[in-house]
């Protein structure tokens, strides 16, 4: 046979293979990538939320066992009291209005303000509540007459409720 009575052609290479559209493989993996990313943000934001309540209330705990141990209550008001004012502070990060820097009546007011189940019944105004004004500022030895289990109580329920979003504004 004669190459010339074959008829035969060159041999022609098929087009290159383009990257686009992705094969479906490529597409899943690309899924699963964001949808790692995604989770790992979004389980990060949460364990950093829920991380000042541990803190808070491991504090909380704190305070909590030392008065069992010595029955001092004008230390239990004092701690409180700081506690009360820190967690203001990180709960209402913007300096207008988180509250640290108020005092007396409206430091009470604007703790009852700030949760929606102690702003019907203002528990913070009342006599329990009053100890946090001045308890800080008292000396270590003063005695002081209060039902020290109801303010345990009224703290640990501002300290570990959930907070407004709103700004609250006091006057």
């Amino acid at each position: 046979m004669n190459e010339q009575t074959l008829n035969l052609r060159d041999i022609h290479l098929p087009d290159a293979i383009s990257w686009w559209p992705l094969a479906p493989g490529w597409w899943i993996l690309l899924i699963a990538t964001v949808s790692i990313i995604l989770f790992i943000f979004i389980a990060r934001k949460i364990y950093i939320s829920k991380q000042l309540k541990r803190d808070i209330h491991r504090e909380l705990d704190d305070i909590k066992t030392l008065f069992q141990q010595t029955q001092n209550k004008s230390q239990l008001a004092r701690s409180l009291s700081v506690l009360l004012r820190r967690a203001s502070i990180s709960y209402y990060p913007d300096t207008k209005n988180n509250g640290a820097g108020l005092t007396g009546q409206q430091w009470l007011s604007w703790l009852d303000n700030t949760t929606q189940h102690l702003q019907k019944t203002k528990r913070f105004q009342s006599d329990v509540g009053n100890v946090l004004i001045n308890a800080p500022y008292l000396p270590e030895n003063t005695d002081l007459d209060f039902d020290a289990e109801t303010l345990i109580e009224l703290s640990e329920s501002w300290l570990l409720s959930k907070h407004k979003k709103m700004q609250v504004h006091s006057t």
